[in-house]
């Protein structure tokens, strides 16, 4: 008896994989094989924090909005496409889903899920924060109108203060105007008792994206100054003694003003810089 045997084609699925495996795939085969430690020094990011992308167990990550900075900086660093990594995470953790009803004023509660899920006064002040980052114009005009008329007041009082007051109410209003005309508004500043005097000032621009771009910046004997994500708008004042040099995360993510001035870009969108010499001099060179 002659059995007929069909030969029947087996069509393998491809498994799709999660951005944590890409990761860890992207580390750990290949000719460049790395270690988590190694990393960790290089893009200033703790060890457990990476090792949290590459499990997806993002919740030991303390601050979610910085989960997909991480991210982003990691992907960078091991050379593959951050955009693909940080839609994965988005996904993973339903981002995406959470946030496709809502308008441009909550996006940034949808950003931090971890205040949604907290009590409603942290949320009243995600609201409260997000009407006056939207207003910034309006309050800065009024503190400036408030200035004027105090100084006013004060120059028409008889008495032997009258000038010092004046000029004090002065300051005042040099204080709030003294300041380069930013690319996009200011959303928080760092460094501000450097103030004053800084002749250098960094700020993030809207290329981070919403995840920000990392800034570390330390002095001719290696104390850190400034170690942090920058989120667009935010702004550091540069202290104006001594040498400090500076690690950027995505070069082409941050603005440089010198003497109020806008400087060249540091480098290339995407690219990790080190070793940027923050002086005047040789922030007004072209580094592209």
């Amino acid at each position: 008896m002659t059995e007929n045997i069909e030969n029947k084609e087996v069509v393998e699925t491809p498994v799709e994989l999660t951005a944590g495996e890409m990761l860890r795939n992207a580390r750990t085969t290949g000719r460049r094989k790395r270690e988590i430690p190694t990393i960790s020094k290089q893009l200033c990011i703790r060890e457990e924090f990476l090792e949290a992308l590459e499990t997806g167990n993002y919740s030991v990550i303390p601050e979610s909005v910085y989960i997909l900075g991480f991210a982003r900086n990691y992907a960078l660093e091991l050379g593959l496409n951050p955009d693909e990594i940080v839609a994965k995470i988005k996904k993973e953790m339903g981002l995406n889903s959470d946030c496709a009803v809502v308008d441009d004023e909550d996006a940034s509660i949808c950003a931090m899920p971890s205040i949604k899920e907290e009590s409603w006064g942290k949320v009243a002040f995600v609201k409260v924060y997000q009407f006056i980052y939207q207003n910034w114009i309006w309050f800065v005009g009024a503190i400036v109108a408030i200035a004027l008329i105090i100084g006013a007041v004060i120059m028409l009082q008889p008495s032997e203060k009258t000038e010092t007051s004046v000029d004090s109410a002065t300051q005042v209003v040099e204080k709030v105007v003294d300041e380069p005309e930013y690319n996009i508004a200011v959303r928080e500043r760092f460094g501000t008792d450097n103030r004053d005097e800084a002749r250098i000032i960094l700020q993030a621009n809207q290329k981070t994206g919403e995840a920000g771009t990392w800034v570390e910046i330390k002095d001719a004997r290696g104390r850190t100054e400034l170690s942090r994500v920058l989120m667009p708008g935010d702004v550091y004042y540069v202290p104006n003694s001594g040498e400090y040099k500076a690690t950027i995360g995505n070069a082409g993510g941050i603005d440089v003003w010198v003497d109020r001035k806008l400087a060249p870009q540091i480098g290339p969108e995407y690219t990790k810089k080190s070793g940027v010499l923050l002086t005047p001099e040789s922030l007004m060179k072209s580094k592209n």
